[in-house]
């Protein structure tokens, strides 16, 4: 893949003639770049680079600013200079191909495009972008769904089994104002969904912290716990199903990893599908009357924009899950 055009590297040493081993990068931010966190940014600078690689980078003083050490959520400022050390990618085969019927229903998908932005609705099953065991995501083949953009970035991610709205920015610009929005809080995120169990409430707000956490086995996962980061989500019963299941709209309004399915599980209501969250006996009498996956759907987006600009999109749940719940 070509490098994107914002990044100016200059080699500390002539490139060797027939050489493919790895140099330092030197990547000067333009004003327009201001803004990023610098881990985000090396997900774009380093394509195919898997997390855990980029944040290892960063821990070990590997990827410097201005010669000196940085944390992950360090904002780059205009005028920067990045170094990053030699880092050899993972090896990657030829590019994972994409399917007429991937494209065709991506392209089904879409809820919003202009000039600047799109908005589709993810299915269920496909991870945001490639990367660490995943050989094709979303914005992978987004790229092959529109070859002639010349910017396409993702402005936020959604669990692989999540589905439902997100974004894709298609100008920088736009991915800065939309980063600025998301960080000012100035998104809503609109959710729906299934649930185990009759939620009593019709509107509750949970508050309760949350701490990522391992276990022995090295899966991770969240809990609610004291000294977690602060969380709150707001819930609203949209339907019940006797005392069998309801259907709820979440409004987090902070942004923790697992948010929504751990708050869920913490009102004891975890949510249908969930194999890390919901009991494998829940999950196994809903996959016996047919529900398949992760019941938990982005419904909608509100965005506030420059100019007194709104913009409101909106993705439809599957038809096929629609069906199942009115059979409940």
């Amino acid at each position: 893949m070509t490098q994107p055009q914002h990044q100016k590297s200059r080699s500390s040493a002539p490139p060797l003639a027939e050489s493919d081993a790895p140099k330092v990068q030197y990547i000067d931010i333009e004003p327009d770049q201001a803004g990023q966190r610098i881990d985000n940014f090396l997900r774009t600078a380093l394509k195919g680079a898997p997390k855990s690689l980029i944040y290892r980078l960063l821990r070990k003083g590997e990827v410097r600013v201005n010669k000196k050490r940085i944390k992950p959520e360090y904002k780059l400022q205009g005028g920067d200079t990045v170094r990053i050390a030699p880092v050899r990618l993972p090896e990657k085969g030829e590019a994972a191909p994409v399917s007429d019927s991937l494209l065709a229903h991506l392209e089904s998908a879409v809820v919003f495009e202009d000039d600047r932005l799109m908005v589709l609705n993810k299915p269920s099953g496909l991870a945001v972008h490639g990367g660490s065991g995943v050989s094709l995501g979303l914005i992978e083949a987004v790229r092959k769904l529109r070859p002639d953009a010349r910017f396409l970035e993702l402005v936020h991610r959604l669990d692989r089994d999540t589905s439902g709205c997100i974004m894709i920015a298609k100008k920088r610009s736009m991915l800065r104002i939309l980063h600025e929005a998301l960080r000012e809080r100035k998104v809503t995120k609109i959710y729906q969904a299934l649930v185990v169990g009759r939620w009593e409430s019709r509107h509750k707000r949970i508050d309760a912290p949350l701490l990522r956490a391992e276990v022995r086995s090295g899966e991770r996962f969240v809990k609610v716990d004291a000294e977690g980061k602060a969380s709150v989500t707001d819930y609203k019963v949209l339907r019940r199903f006797g005392d069998l299941a309801t259907l709820v709209e979440a409004r987090p309004k902070t942004g923790r990893t697992h948010q929504i399915r751990v708050h869920c599980q913490f009102t004891g209501h975890s949510i249908v599908g969930d194999t890390k969250y919901t009991a494998d006996e829940d999950n196994q009498q809903f996959r016996d009357l047919g529900f398949r996956r992760l019941m938990l759907h982005a419904a909608g987006l509100v965005v506030s924009l420059p100019q007194g600009e709104r913009l409101e999109v909106s993705a439809p749940l599957d038809a096929v899950l629609t069906d199942l719940m009115d059979k409940l």
